[in-house]
């Protein structure tokens, strides 16, 4: 399996390659270079696995020869052996065709676990097998960069440095990161919003001596084998409630893209999958762009759903992609004039590609909040504001007939990660589980920046020698 930039002047890589890189040296993303081909029998037997198994043999798909079969199982029985539920990703019924996934019992209580346990471990095995170090750089918008540190922060060759956007994040979310305490982490509170961080982040990328003199690599989801992993619950899902070779929709809050074009990639790979929903909260420029073709970034509004307060999705570049037919040269004339103008108008060619796929709809903080409530109501279950957007699209999906049949929406983080909002909803306070019981006593440790890629830069060199040294 070898792996190419979607700018197309970037060589090619192999699996162990793309995973350290992260982002492709002409600015691109990396892509397989040709999907693998399940047929609906091999993908049930793939999804009725336990999920570590079935983690395995998905992702022995994408690695090639840089991990063994049997390494990739000892990886993924240890990556998800933490996790709460034996289910690993349940499936909840609420409804006669409707599910909840629930991807909020890992150890850091969001989805964004079962990408970055998997990553950790196979830092580790690559870079021990290298005898090298890595600088890793993150930006979050909440519950990436505490995923990211709860799975890197023991590992011996590897440094991490995660941006989150200062007061953007809820509290839970930013003690997570910020109370764990250890010499090879370091977090920065930045003054603006996630897209002033992950623009950072790809200032630092873009700086070739910089990123060689610190050895540097991303976790975030510009990096494939996050999104490798991430495929992993669609097949599970898709297995516990289709009959036969049956296509089943699912409906995904996301801001940066990466969550649901794992499902695309699922789909790409033989997945049954009828269509794939994108939930927006009011930052909707991924709504815009499938409705409309409108793909232009505006000023980041704060939301009860702040991990979707994201108007620049690096992963639309990998759809865009795909929709031009792996156009090297178009891709790379559009994401030029993207960075020129702020700004994409999709031509219809390139929009129609994309709807035969993905219908999208974008959600208010009070009908969220309502469904917060009405769902807590129905069921006695509470649920987070994300996957509350997730549930409202899903609902208005299915009734203006862009959706039928069976649809799965995604519940990405834990309610207690974001106890205001639903507290406010519905009267009741989330409860952390117990492991975080003690989580608002504990100490925090985090330095704060401007939005300067220079003063972080400075502040990444300066972990890097105390950690050379």
């Amino acid at each position: 399996m070898h792996y190419i930039s979607t700018r197309g002047r970037a060589g090619a890589a192999d699996f162990e390659g793309a995973l350290l890189a992260g982002l492709a040296s002409d600015g691109g993303l990396y892509m397989p270079a040709s999907w693998p081909a399940l047929s609906a029998a091999e993908a049930r037997r793939i999804g009725e696995q336990p999920y570590a198994e079935a983690a395995a043999s998905v992702l022995s798909l994408f690695t090639g020869e840089a991990f063994e079969r049997r390494a990739l199982g000892a990886m993924t029985a240890a990556a998800y052996a933490g996790f709460d539920d034996p289910a690993v990703a349940p499936l909840r019924q609420v409804g006669d065709e409707d599910y909840i996934l629930e991807l909020f019992h890992g150890p850091t209580l969001a989805f964004k676990d079962f990408a970055m346990q998997i990553l950790g471990r196979m830092f580790d095995a690559a870079l021990a097998r290298r005898n090298e170090t890595l600088t890793i750089i993150v930006a979050t918008s909440g519950d990436t960069g505490s995923a990211a540190i709860e799975a890197l922060k023991a590992c011996a060759r590897v440094n991490i440095v995660v941006l989150h956007p200062e007061g953007r994040v809820s509290e839970v979310q930013r003690r997570m990161m910020t109370s764990v305490i250890a010499p090879n982490v370091m977090n920065i509170a930045v003054d603006g919003s996630f897209d002033d961080c992950q623009a950072i982040v790809k200032q630092l990328f873009a700086d070739d001596a910089f990123a060689g003199a610190v050895r540097l690599g991303g976790v975030n989801s510009i990096n494939w084998a996050r999104l490798a992993a991430q495929t992993v619950y669609y097949f599970t899902a898709w297995a516990r409630i289709a009959e036969g070779a049956e296509n089943i929709s699912f409906v995904v809050p996301t801001g940066n893209f990466g969550d649901v074009f794992a499902g695309y990639a699922a789909k790409r790979m033989g997945l049954p999958v009828a269509m794939l929903g994108v939930a927006a909260n009011a930052n909707d420029i991924l709504h815009r762009a499938i409705s409309t073709g409108d793909y232009s970034p505006r000023g980041v509004q704060p939301t009860a759903s702040p991990s979707m307060d994201i108007q620049v999705a690096s992963n639309f570049e990998r759809l865009l992609f795909e929709a031009k037919t792996r156009d090297h040269e178009a891709l790379r004339v559009t994401m030029e004039g993207l960075a020129r103008d702020r700004a994409i108008e999709i031509d219809n060619a390139t929009l129609s590609a994309i709807r035969e796929d993905f219908v999208s709809a974008a959600v208010s903080d009070k009908d969220a909040l309502a469904e917060i409530a009405r769902h807590e109501k129905a069921t006695g279950d509470l649920i987070d504001p994300h996957t509350a957007v997730a549930r409202v699209a899903a609902i208005r999906l299915r009734a203006a007939g862009a959706m039928s049949g069976k649809v799965v929406s995604l519940s990405t983080a834990h309610p207690a990660k974001f106890p205001e909002a639903v507290a406010q909803a519905t009267g009741r306070a989330p409860v952390l589980p117990e492991r975080y019981a003690d989580l608002f006593d504990r100490p925090e440790e985090m330095r704060r920046a401007p939005a300067s890629a220079e003063a972080v830069k400075t502040m990444v060199c300066d972990l890097y020698a105390e950690n050379a040294s």
